[in-house]
Formats: structure tokens, sequence, C-alpha cells
């Protein structure tokens, strides 16, 4: 069984649900039988490559709110990862265009590296001081992840490498109705959005390994949609 995964290194959401995800696949009878394919979903596709804002900026601008608003909102998330055994900063971290980072991940996709790459990438952007909106960086987590520094060094320079696989991984998503991230398709036959947690995983998965047709699954979680914007539940 294939489970593909769209998501953006940018998505707080993100980063949960891939813990929750992998909880709830470890609960599953058949989860050495499941390939995971990582898909690319860019939430700001504008935004332009190098600029930079404060994270805490961000949020502040995009919903009106104060910088100790938005710092709250933060300390929220963060309370939802810490309760994944995840690292979250709640200040101190950057945003910006992520096409970059989505290529290198193809890149990494053809040497079997994509898992650890993403992980890497998460652990930098979400719980480490380290920007991957900065070009050395990536090229560290790349070789970190295994990567050859000559091949990864060349993507970044190159625009158009592995454009045309990210583009087509955000063309499917449109297809699929995917709205915001994360967005989990079991065998094309089953749609899970959002976060959930990792019971809903493991119902789900157990649901598609029986065939059933393609069809919502689970209450409402958490999303980061479109235009960059991520949900807050409220506690």
């Amino acid at each position: 069984m294939r489970v593909e995964i769209w998501s953006d290194i940018a998505c707080p959401w993100c980063y949960i649900g891939k813990a929750r995800f992998e909880k709830g696949l470890a609960a599953f009878a058949h989860r050495d039988d499941v390939e995971v394919v990582h898909r690319s979903f860019e939430l700001d596709p504008n935004s332009p490559k190098g600029d930079r804002a404060p994270v805490l900026d961000m949020l502040a601008k995009k919903y009106g709110r104060t910088l100790d608003e938005a710092r709250a909102m933060e300390a929220h998330v963060a309370s939802n990862a810490h309760s994944e055994g995840l690292g979250y900063l709640t200040d101190g971290r950057d945003h910006g265009n992520t096409f970059d980072i989505h290529r290198l991940l193809h890149l990494a996709k053809a040497h079997d590296r994509q898992s650890e790459l993403l992980d890497l990438a998460y652990r930098a952007n979400f719980a480490e001081e380290r920007s991957v909106f900065d070009a050395e960086t990536l090229v560290a987590l790349g070789v970190e992840a295994g990567l050859d520094e000559t091949e990864v060094r060349a993507v970044l320079a190159d625009p158009s490498a592995y454009a045309e696989a990210v583009r087509e991984d955000e063309r499917e998503a449109a297809e699929l109705g995917a709205n915001g991230v994360p967005f989990f398709v079991l065998d094309r036959r089953y749609g899970i959005s959002g976060g959930q947690p990792a019971e809903v995983f493991t119902q789900a998965l157990e649901q598609a390994w029986q065939g059933r047709v393609l069809q919502p699954v689970g209450e409402d979680a958490a999303v980061c949609g479109p235009d960059g914007a991520c949900e807050v539940p409220q506690a």
C-alpha cells in the first residue's frame, strides 16, 4: 500500500502530523507493506526567493494580532509539538520561500534519502536555530541526510533542477482537492486532511487495506492553507 503525504516545511501541522502519522503507522499490523512518499506543496509559492521575515512578525501581520498574541499562538502550537516529543522554538524562527527545499527533497527521493532530509529540515526549522532558507544550511542538511555535497550544490545552483517534479506534485494536489496541508492519500482511495491523532491514521490504514473507496476520515484537524495561514485550534 502506498501513502502519499503532501506537506510544506514551513507548516507546523505538517511537522506534527508526520510524527502522529508515524505513530499511527507503527500500530498498523501491515506497516512493513506500506510505502510512504512525501510530495511537495508550497504554502506561499509567490513569496520572493531570498526574502525572509521573523515568524512572529508574519503571524501578527497575517492575523492582525499583536506580537504578544502571535507569541501565544505559537506557544499553543508548541504544546502540540511537545506532546508528540518534538522540539519547537516559539521565537527566533524565520519564514520564506520553500521551493528550493522541495527541489532538494526530490533529489533526496532519487537517492532514497527523502524521509531523512525531511526530518532534518523540520528539526532545523522548528526546533533549532538554523534557517532552512539559507543555501549553506540546505547544503549542510543535505550532506547530513547522506547526499553528495557537490550534487546538492549543483541542484541549488540550477533553478530548473527538479522544478517540474515540484510543480507536478502541486498539480496532483489540486486535482485531488487538497487546499491545505498536511494532506494524506492512501492508495489513491482514502484521503485524510490535517494533523489527525495517531489512532485516526491507524484506523485509516486499516480501512484502506480493506480496499474501501476514497472518503474523508476523522474530524476537522489543523492544516496550513495555500495562503500560508496555519490554523491554530483553541485550547
